[in-house]
């Protein structure tokens, strides 16, 4: 009954642990099966993290051959560590293994989708992230980027591609429609950024909430929505702000295949997972749907009668008239 596909992965279920710190586990990731996950993202392969220690280094010694050869050796043991997790998780499980690169440019590190995909992840998701603050920033720069990572992934891997987005994306169904293009099977709606803060006492910096409620689902609602009624050949997976069983069905209805879940682990423990099911299952009996493709967009933009619901920005047609 609850059974889904998602970037050409076929899913007993539409719930997804997304990358996170606990998915760093081989026991971890079994544990997320045993307890009714359809599918585990593995902790991102982080390009900056990478890329900032090989530079730390490369200053530390004024021979360039001895640089060099510790930047290889710094990317070397990263890449074989996260190749371990892989074939580790894929020992343990039966469940799909989605490999995860958060990455901010083009460049060597696109040599890591191969090896990925030759240590038997099921699938690889590129989570592009940045914010483009340069002044020389050009309209469609940062969009640019998403197509050329995928382009380049898609050249030396064949497993499903997927792509987090970022909610700072100015038209994400335009982006959506391209990354289809170029070779990406799916996207996720959308990645959670750092939260910055101030500490006024100590006049710190600080992070803000590390996790996500309830209020983080609508965006993803939103241009799910959208997106799925106006792009068609493009699976969709929900990711911030689930924190139920009805906010997968939420998902659902809007457009998505699946939901991608870390908070609601986080803060209730691994048995969310059945207790979210249970939800899910016994809505889908009391509306006499059979299985989740008879219900899947059935509230997008292109299947309900009003498709501004979702494209309304402002409130002023409920609150023009409160003078309080």
């Amino acid at each position: 009954m609850n059974k889904t596909t998602f970037a050409g992965l076929e899913l007993k279920n539409p719930i997804i642990i997304s990358s996170c710190g606990r998915t760093a586990k081989a026991e971890n990731n079994k544990a997320f099966e045993e307890a009714g996950a359809a599918a585990v993202v593995l902790k991102s392969l982080f390009e900056e993290n990478i890329t900032r220690e090989t530079e730390h280094l490369s200053h530390s010694t004024d021979h360039a051959e001895a640089a060099d050869y510790m930047q290889s050796y710094i990317r070397s043991h990263a890449l074989a560590d996260y190749i371990q997790l892989i074939k580790d998780s894929k020992k343990l499980c039966t469940i799909p293994v989605i490999a995860s690169i958060n990455c901010h440019s083009k460049g060597e590190w696109i040599d890591f989708a191969k090896s990925i995909q030759e240590a038997g992840a099921d699938a690889l998701e590129l989570n592009i992230m940045g914010l483009p603050d340069f002044k020389s920033y050009k309209v469609g720069d940062y969009e640019q980027l998403h197509l050329d990572i995928v382009s380049q992934v898609r050249k030396v891997v064949n497993i499903p591609l997927i792509v987090k987005l970022g909610s700072n994306i100015t038209n994400p169904v335009a982006l959506i429609e391209q990354l289809k293009i170029y070779g990406a099977n799916a996207v996720v709606l959308f990645n959670r950024s750092y939260q910055p803060d101030i500490n006024i006492d100590t006049m710190e910096f600080k992070a803000g909430s590390l996790l996500s409620d309830s209020s983080d689902l609508s965006n993803s609602l939103r241009w799910t929505g959208i997106a799925s009624a106006l792009v068609d050949g493009m699976d969709y997976a929900i990711s911030g702000g689930v924190h139920s069983g009805e906010d997968v069905v939420k998902a659902i209805l809007s457009g998505a295949a699946v939901v991608e879940v870390t908070s609601a682990i986080y803060k209730n423990g691994n048995g969310w997972i059945q207790q979210a099911l249970e939800v899910l299952t016994e809505w889908q009996k009391k509306q006499h749907y059979q299985n989740i493709c008879e219900f899947k967009g059935k509230m997008n933009a292109a299947a309900i009668d009003n498709p501004d619901f979702w494209l309304r920005t402002q409130f002023l047609k409920y609150f023009a008239s409160n003078e309080d």
